[in-house]
């Protein structure tokens, strides 16, 4: 390769590292607009005993947090510590005692710092959103019973606002609210907004780039994330950022998560309507931060609610508005999540993002490490396992695939020749490839099909090591947590992470091995033979664990490449028998 190329690759490589930074500084995000409150009649929703219903403008109705001071209960389960607050009436905070807040090699000022959700949020989980006539003053009187905590709060209107919540095993908690008429003339009560969560960073370290809210409602399945609020063209140039989403439809779940855990609210009554909102977060607390790391500047979340129309509630409590909830507050393991799942029939399993094609493979290999793992090897080592499994069943494929490229190689002369011979005449020169070809028995895709028929087992393994909860902290190796990339050390503030050089070497040298198909000009070549500077840009900051899977169905490629030529040779060497007399 010359100079100029070299040249050429290096500066591509660096640019496509530090694009996204360089765009940050080029085009720096706009502060969040402030909200303002404004509310619009509903068409047609008027009451002969009472005013007209009213419902607030999509996002304009915002949570403004009560003066005096905050009141907090805190009950316990065995898997979770629940803090929940007056302001608002809701659940202020989740700490998973399971789970530590970092893992890996980076270390905390305090271990028993452990992983919390809807953390530092603006409003607490099953605070009710709606103006002046839902919130009043914010302030709600918490009692902590025999099965969990109980808020109430009577408005100046004469609605009365009760909540119970009641935690659970398995990481479940059942919250029921009542809305109820306490004077004599009718109440309206306006669109109200159920925050069921936050979504927000794992720890200090996450820039929220996997955390998202997503939803299961008329039989599919579908999410809003970071990009979306981006709103970037070709997904580099940042556009007008958005603040907002709101989704209608038939909702049977809803959960607001980031990579490996999750708050998700199953509506006993299915929502019609969910809001997200995009919120800035306070700054993290130093604590928190491991030594040696800085915590991500701008931490914000996904405030995500569900929304109920607006109704008009007569004297006498004969109509009060009842609503049950589920609640989901823990890690995203998806046995578990499928068996709940299976046991409300709402499939809630889709929370991992399985579904479609490449999500059957993702589930399969899921299970199959996790089956592994039960004999008692470790998840690095059931990966290993996995890849040395997929390569015998794909032996015979990627066997005949090299016999078929080392043929055509070998007749590279041939088919030149033809291609001289018809160079004017494009229709006929391919025709006689074609008839070359058959007679000598190669098929020019035989070398494309195992990449092919392996792709969607790649894309798989992908979609499962996103969000592989059994990952988190897992380490093998320099690489001390599997979920993540596995950065040995820092030069100017760029990560060395060894597996992905690893890959890159093991995909030149099987390039290397490869004979190139005939036909294929010098340039093209050079092309396909520095590939692998590509999938290194593109892995280079992923997980350890796809990485050590790239680098380890290489190794086997290039042993089964060996292997398949040492056979040939001798079969090429061995003298033909003579015939009997």
């Amino acid at each position: 390769m010359d100079r100029k190329s070299v040249i050429v690759l290096l500066v591509s490589f660096l640019l496509i590292i530090g694009w996204f930074e360089l765009v940050k500084i080029m085009y720096p995000p706009p502060p969040p607009k402030s909200a303002v409150t404004s509310t619009n009649t509903v068409a047609g929703a008027t009451n002969a005993a009472g005013p007209a219903l009213t419902t607030p403008v999509p996002g304009a109705t915002q949570w403004m947090a009560p003066s005096a001071q905050e009141e907090l209960v805190v009950f316990e389960t065995a898997d979770v510590k629940y803090t929940f607050s007056s302001h608002g009436g809701g659940l202020k905070l989740a700490e998973l005692k399971r789970f530590p807040k970092i893992v890996g090699n980076r270390k905390v000022t305090d271990s028993a710092r452990v992983v919390t959700l809807n953390t530092k949020a603006p409003v607490a989980a099953m605070t009710l959103l709606g103006g002046d006539a839902l919130q009043g003053d914010g302030l709600f009187a918490l009692a902590k019973t025999d099965q969990g905590v109980r808020a109430e709060k009577i408005l100046p209107t004469g609605l009365r606002i009760v909540k119970e919540f009641k935690p659970g095993t398995n990481y479940l908690m059942q919250v029921s609210v009542w809305l109820e008429n306490t004077k004599g003339e009718p109440i309206v009560v306006p669109e109200q907004q159920w925050v069921f969560a936050t979504a927000t960073p794992i720890n200090p370290l996450d820039k929220g780039q996997l955390m998202k809210v997503s939803w299961f409602g008329d039989g599919k399945s579908d999410a809003v994330a970071e990009t979306y609020f981006e709103n970037a063209t070709l997904g580099c140039f940042p556009g007008t950022r958005r603040t907002e989403h709101t989704v209608e439809g038939k909702f049977a779940w809803v959960a607001a998560q980031n990579q490996f855990f999750t708050m998700a609210v199953i509506p006993k009554e299915l929502a019609e309507k969910v809001y997200t909102r995009r919120v800035a977060l306070p700054a993290h607390d130093l604590a928190d931060v491991p030594k040696g790391d800085t915590a991500f500047a701008a931490p914000f979340g996904f405030q995500s609610s569900l929304v109920y129309p607006a109704k008009a509630l007569q004297p006498g409590g004969t109509n009060a508005i009842h609503r049950d909830f589920t609640l989901y507050i823990g890690p995203k393991e998806y046995q578990r999540l499928a068996r709940l799942g299976n046991q409300m029939s709402n499939e809630l399993d889709l929370i991992m993002d399985y579904g479609g094609f490449f999500g059957f493979f993702a589930k399969a290999l899921l299970l199959s490490m996790n089956g592994l793992h039960a004999f008692g090897l470790s998840y690095a080592w059931c990966i290993i396992a996995i890849t040395i499994i997929i390569k015998l069943l794909f032996w015979p494929l990627t066997a005949i695939s090299t016999r078929s490229m080392k043929r055509m190689s070998e007749l590279q002369p041939q088919m030149k020749a033809i291609q001289e011979k018809y160079k004017d005449d494009p229709t006929k020169m391919n025709q006689k490839t074609m008839e070359f070809m058959r007679e000598n028995k190669v098929n020019p895709m035989a070398g494309c099909l195992p990449m092919l028929v392996q792709f969607p087992v790649f894309i798989g393994f992908y979609t499962m090591l996103q969000s592989c909860m059994e990952l988190r902290g897992e380490s093998f190796l320099w690489a001390y947590d599997l979920s993540q990339e596995d950065t040995v050390a820092y030069l100017l503030g760029f990560p060395i992470n060894p597996l992905p050089i690893l890959m890159a070497v093991t995909m030149f040298y099987q390039a290397k091995l490869t004979p190139p198909s005939p036909g294929m000009d010098p340039m093209q070549q050079k092309i396909m033979k520095y590939m692998p500077m590509m999938f290194v840009v593109i892995l280079y900051r992923f997980s350890a664990a796809l990485t050590l899977y790239w680098t380890v169905q290489n190794l086997l490629t290039i042993l089964q490449t060996k292997l398949t030529k040492i056979q040939d040779d001798k079969k090429a060497a061995k003298p033909e028998p003579k015939p009997q007399k």
